[in-house]
Order: C-alpha cells, then sequence, then structure tokens
C-alpha cells in the first residue's frame, strides 16, 4: 500500500467524529498511560511487601468484587445524576482511593481498600461507555469504541513498561502517580466534556414516559444474551492475566519470558485495531462475534500444546485477534440495545458481566489446574468458546427476525438525541 493511501485509510479512521468524541479519547488515554498499580499490585504485594500468593489472590478477587458492586449502582447514577457527575466522582474516588492504598500496610487496611478502588475504577466505565454511544452518531459507533479501546491499549503498553521504570525509585512513587493521572484525567472531564444525557425527557424514562429501570434490563432477553454470552468470553480473556503466567512458571519459563508473551497482545492491538475495524465495521456484528469467541477459545486452547515462549507467544496471537474483533463489536451492539434514558443501567450490567469474570475467574483457572491440571483448563477454554460462538450464532438469527432496528423502546429517539448530543457537544468543547 503506497503511502498516499496509507494517509488517506488513516484519515478516514479518524474523521467524522465529533470533537467531545476526541476529548473523552484523550480522558481515557491519559487515566491509561497512569495505570500503573493494577498491572503490578500482585508483584508489589508479594515481591515488597512479602505477602504469600494466596493473600495476593484474595486482594485480586475483592478488587474485582468491588467492580462488581459498583457496576449496576453506577450505571443507575449515569442515568439518574448524569454521565459527567458520575465519571467525576468515580475519578476523584480513584484517585484518592490508590493513593491511600499505597500508604497502608496492614493486610486487613490493604483488602479493604483494593475493594475500594476495585468499586471507584469500575464505577467509570459505564459513564464513559453511555456517553460515546450519547455523542457519537450511530454508525460510528464501531470505530468510535475501537479508537477508544486503541487509547486504552496504546496507554497500558506504556504503563506496563513505565511502572518497571518508576518501582525503581519505590512502589509509592507507583501509587501516587497512578492517583496524579487519574486526578489530571478528572480535570479534563471537568474542563473539557459537558453533560451528554438526552435532554427532554426524565432521568431514566424513554420517550413513552415508562421508566426504564433496573427491571427493564433484566426483561431484556436480547440484551441478557449478549451479558451472558460476554461473560463467558470476559472469563477466557482473564485467564491470559491469571492462569497463563501460573502455566509458563510451571514450564520453566521466567516473569520476564511471560512478559515478553503477552507483550504480543498488546503489540498486535496497537498495531492492528484500526485497520481491522476498518474491514469489520459494516459487517454482521453477530457472525464478527461468533468468529471472535472461535479464535479466542481456540487461542486458549492452543496453550495446550505450548512449551517455548515462541509458543505461547502464538496462542496469545490467536486470543488476540480474537479480543480484536470482539471488542468494538460488542460494545456497538451493547449501544444498539440500549434506549437511550437507560443506557447508563445497560452499560452497568454489561461491565457487571466483566467484573464478575474478573472476580470469578482467577478463582475458577486456579482450582482447574490444581486439581486437572492446566491442559484441562485450555480444553475447556476451546468448550467455553464455542459455546459463546454458537450463542452468538442464535443470537443473531432473532436479532436478524426482529428487524436492524432493535435497539428497545426509545431507539430512535435515542439515536437521534445522540447526534444531537454529539454535535452540541462537540460546539460546547471548542
Amino acid at each position: 500500500m503506497s503511502v498516499v493511501r496509507l494517509r488517506q485509510a488513516a484519515k478516514e479512521s479518524v474523521s467524522g467524529l465529533p470533537r467531545a468524541f476526541w476529548w473523552l479519547w484523550t480522558s481515557t488515554l491519559v487515566n491509561r498511560l497512569g495505570g500503573f498499580v493494577a498491572t503490578f499490585l500482585a508483584m508489589y504485594l508479594t515481591v515488597e511487601r512479602g505477602y504469600s500468593a494466596t493473600f495476593a489472590g484474595l486482594v485480586g478477587a475483592l478488587h474485582g468484587l468491588g467492580g462488581v458492586v459498583s457496576a449496576v449502582v453506577a450505571g443507575v447514577l449515569t442515568d439518574r445524576l448524569g454521565r459527567r457527575p458520575t465519571l467525576l466522582v468515580a475519578q476523584v474516588s480513584t484517585a484518592v482511593t490508590v493513593a491511600v492504598l499505597g500508604f497502608v500496610r496492614d493486610p486487613v487496611a490493604i483488602a479493604v481498600m483494593a475493594l475500594l478502588v476495585g468499586m471507584a475504577t469500575s464505577a467509570s466505565r459505564p459513564a464513559v461507555q453511555a456517553m460515546m454511544a450519547d455523542i457519537v452518531a450511530p454508525e460510528d459507533r464501531v470505530r468510535a469504541f475501537s479508537l477508544n479501546y486503541w487509547a486504552i491499549n496504546l496507554g497500558f503498553a506504556f504503563s506496563a513498561m513505565a511502572a518497571g521504570l518508576i518501582a525503581r525509585h519505590g512502589y509509592l512513587t507507583l501509587f501516587l502517580a497512578d492517583a496524579g493521572m487519574t486526578l489530571l484525567t478528572a480535570l479534563i472531564v471537568f474542563a473539557k466534556l459537558p453533560e451528554s444525557r438526552p435532554e427532554g425527557q426524565s432521568p431514566g424514562r424513554g420517550a413513552d414516559g415508562k421508566a426504564v429501570g433496573l427491571g427493564t434490563v433484566l426483561r431484556d432477553r436480547r440484551f441478557m444474551a449478549v451479558v451472558a454470552l460476554t461473560y463467558l468470553v470476559a472469563t477466557l480473556f482473564q485467564q491470559g492475566y491469571v492462569a497463563l503466567p501460573v502455566a509458563m512458571g510451571a514450564d520453566g519459563l521466567s516473569s520476564a519470558d511471560f512478559g515478553l508473551a503477552i507483550a504480543t497482545n498488546g503489540v498486535l492491538i496497537v498495531v492492528l485495531q484500526i485497520p481491522v475495524t476498518r474491514f469489520i465495521e459494516h459487517r454482521d456484528p453477530a457472525r464478527l462475534l461468533v468468529v471472535a469467541a472461535l479464535l479466542t477459545g481456540y487461542g486458549f486452547g492452543l496453550t495446550a500444546f505450548a512449551g517455548s515462549v515462541g509458543m505461547y507467544a502464538l496462542a496469545v496471537a490467536v486470543w488476540t485477534l480474537g479480543e480484536i474483533i470482539s471488542s468494538p463489536t460488542q460494545m456497538g451492539l451493547v449501544a444498539r440495545l440500549s434506549p437511550a434514558h437507560g443506557r447508563g443501567r445497560y452499560q452497568g450490567m454489561y461491565v457487571l458481566a466483566w467484573s464478575l469474570a474478573s472476580l470469578t475467574a482467577p478463582l475458577a483457572g486456579g482450582a482447574v489446574i490444581d486439581r486437572f491440571g492446566a491442559a484441562t483448563l485450555w480444553a475447556a477454554s476451546a468448550v467455553v468458546g464455542t459455546v459463546a460462538a454458537i450463542g452468538y450464532g442464535v443470537l443473531g438469527r432473532r436479532l436478524g427476525a426482529d428487524g436492524p432496528e432493535v435497539a428497545g423502546p426509545d431507539a430512535a429517539d435515542g439515536n437521534a438525541a445522540g447526534v444531537s448530543a454529539g454535535k452540541a457537544a462537540g460546539v460546547a468543547a471548542a
């Protein structure tokens, strides 16, 4: 491909999105550039503080439990209070709790603060995703979610490398730097992002005046099917950061070897996320999710045959392709199925699936490895991926039978509101 065509492709990938989206994108990037603590928390507890691996696992589980608790609550607040206030409270709370976690030494205090950090961190996700669905036109949402996911992984790649250097000056520096970057994110939101919640209706009510509560979400069978399938796939992705290093250690490989293998994930996402999204942007989401589930399941299944860093990296590359396809497609489908004035609740339930996976997957993965061996876990991963793919295939037929507009009782109104909010937010940010 010529340089001219590359430039044209890059321009088409980023053009046409409102200015408010780019400020939200910038806040995501800044937040992830400072995401030092989550990556090195287990190492901090075991190496720096001398706690056992069991305690580190418990702290990680409590962090996930915090996300489970806050996901739904934050979704409700996103609809009731607004996207911007919820986001600001969550980010300031994250900064404070992360900083405090760096100072506490008592194991009970560490466990409690890890729970609070998990709650504060997850509370921002429904607000971010609802705001993005508000300000971006429906036809551009997959591209917007993809760009945002690209920013997350670009920031993660930088923070993972920088954290090792910063930790040389003491782990407390990591906690304070993370807190500082989170506060900077809150300042960007406060200064540049106006409220995007659709106006003209009561919070949590659709265009027909009917309340959109948690019961509405739970009775939405199509959406809850998406949540259930998301949970299955999310449990697989979690094994890449829990079971994979354990399995590599059992094969006699070092933490540096694990770093090389898992770095394949970040590099591929940074390099391929945008071009792959251009290819899949206007294709059937259900079919894409079938392919993504199979790549994810069989990518982890391939790990059973790995014994060297190269083979482990190959397995990571396969399931990373599934992640690249799955993430923007999944988020675009969630936005499509969510009524405009209930987006916070719907996004909260979607985030809940990931939070539950982060809580249960480490426990399940560790138990399977201890009792049956790593090969059994990787074989089960292939089965789970296959089940998820079948589920997405069935869901795709249901969506097709219902026609192209399946976004709920006030979908059309919500789409129009999203476009209008995007234009208004762009002007206000300018």
